[in-house]
């Protein structure tokens, strides 16, 4: 019985229709291994070329997020001293109003007329001031601490 399959298989081999047949399997089993062996390498080169673009995007976004907070910090230093700006203003406002009106005491006591300056109101509201502000130059430093 094994040597019927061996003449049988030995057979196709050696039959010049099978020849042809089994040249063209192996041709095209050789190809597709080749295009398979291809298709890997691209693969792995988009895979290669993904993680490399991450890793820049990462940086790029760890740079965003370091001048995210450094304007953040320059913010709060801006805020802060504005704020204590406007506590200032608010208390010489409150002072020369105090001394404002001790003047109009001694004047109505004395009867001696005085020149009693009123209270500006760009003082309480500055951006109504009067003479027009020279316009503000933006430059690459200007969120710099």
């Amino acid at each position: 019985m094994m040597m019927q399959q061996q003449q049988l298989s030995s057979g196709s081999e050696e039959d010049p229709r099978y020849a042809d047949m089994d040249s063209r399997k192996r041709k095209r089993m050789i190809s597709n291994r080749e295009s398979a062996r291809r298709s890997r390498m691209r693969k792995q080169q988009h895979l290669d070329d993904l993680v490399k673009e991450v890793t820049k995007l990462q940086s790029e976004n760890a740079k965003l997020v370091k001048s995210i907070n450094e304007a953040t910090q320059c913010y709060i230093g801006v805020e802060s001293e504005n704020n204590v700006l406007r506590a200032q203003l608010m208390e010489l406002t409150d002072r020369l109003r105090s001394l404002n009106s001790v003047l109009e005491i001694v004047e109505e006591v004395s009867g001696l007329v005085m020149d009693i300056p009123e209270i500006p109101q760009t003082l309480l509201e500055p951006w109504r001031l009067p003479c027009p502000v020279p316009p503000i130059i933006a430059s690459s430093d200007i969120f710099q601490c």
